[in-house]
């Protein structure tokens, strides 16, 4: 598990990325997903429903149904997919978990923590998906095998 993300949201970049090395307009089930990532069906599921909500993947029913990109690659970004799962609270949190760390009155660690957050916040929303999959070298995701 992450140190930021939630399971779910793991779950999620991970799906979008097999979703985005696949060719357009191809949909791929849930089963195949979730053999090729090894991770939970029943899990997953809900979570692409999620995706699909929010316009970042688009649904088929039946035999030659499933999921696929509600959108370009090149268009969504980290960022759009966790906040459509975890939200961005974590951008506005104090790291120690305390109610009230501002600026006046913080933490041991909340102007380096400031710092950390500004970093990872320019990451999220200046990596997209098309790039992603162009740099990842996880063999599940280019070969269709394990």
């Amino acid at each position: 598990m992450s140190i930021i993300f939630s399971r779910q949201c793991e779950y999620a970049i991970q799906a979008v990325l097999y979703l985005a090395l696949k060719p357009d307009k191809n949909m791929i089930s849930i089963r195949e997903l979730t053999k090729q990532l090894d991770i939970p069906y029943h899990f997953v599921a809900k979570i692409l429903q999620d995706l699909t909500r929010k316009g970042l993947l688009v649904s088929h029913k039946g035999p030659a149904g499933g999921f696929g990109l509600g959108m370009k690659a090149k268009d969504i970004t980290l960022l759009q997919i966790v906040e459509a799962i975890d939200g961005v609270s974590f951008m506005n949190n104090c790291v120690f978990g305390f109610p009230n760390c501002t600026d006046e009155d913080h933490c041991a660690v909340h102007d380096q923590w400031g710092k950390i957050r500004t970093k990872i916040h320019e990451m999220l929303a200046n990596k997209n998906i098309l790039e992603m999959a162009a740099e990842t070298k996880k063999v599940q995701y280019h070969s269709g095998k394990q």
